[in-house]
């Protein structure tokens, strides 16, 4: 313990960078969002130790008022971001929408199948009853494994 005194007393900025840099491995390994501005108040206390030289109790009281400060602070200051919920990359219907394809079978009364993407689907058609087979349609929507297409 005397020998960290003793490199506080001699090399505060040191010490206070090695601290900010642990404190921001572990927000990195956590991504917590909660030890970013420990780090940070941590490097400010290494410049602030430079300039003011402190005793060690002086320099973890001042810390630890600082931390508090710049944590809660940027929680009211700094809008917290509430992400969407990301599209399954396995699945592959939603890629449908808006690519072409063919209709596989004639449509009567706005159904058939059309081959999209290399797969046979079973589609209705807007906009019109009827189809030709190898007509060109778009995909509007996809309701579970029916597409929904438009000619074109």
């Amino acid at each position: 313990m005397q020998a960290l005194i003793a490199l506080y007393a001699t090399q505060p900025l040191w010490v206070w960078l090695a601290i900010a840099a642990l404190l921001l491995a572990a927000e990195v390994s956590t991504g917590s969002g909660w030890l970013l501005w420990p780090a940070a108040t941590a490097a400010v206390m290494g410049v602030v130790t430079v300039i003011f030289p402190l005793p060690a109790s002086v320099a973890l009281g001042l810390f630890a008022v600082l931390t508090l400060a710049a944590t809660f602070g940027a929680r009211r200051i700094l809008p917290r971001r509430e992400l969407e919920p990301a599209p399954d990359i396995n699945d592959p219907l939603p890629r449908l929408i808006g690519q072409s394809g063919e209709t596989a079978s004639v449509f009567v009364g706005g159904e058939g199948r059309v081959y999209v993407d290399g797969k046979e689907w079973a589609a209705k058609l807007t906009g019109a009853t009827t189809l030709e087979r190898g007509a060109k349609v778009e995909v509007l929507e996809v309701d579970g494994s029916v597409l929904t297409v438009k000619a074109g």
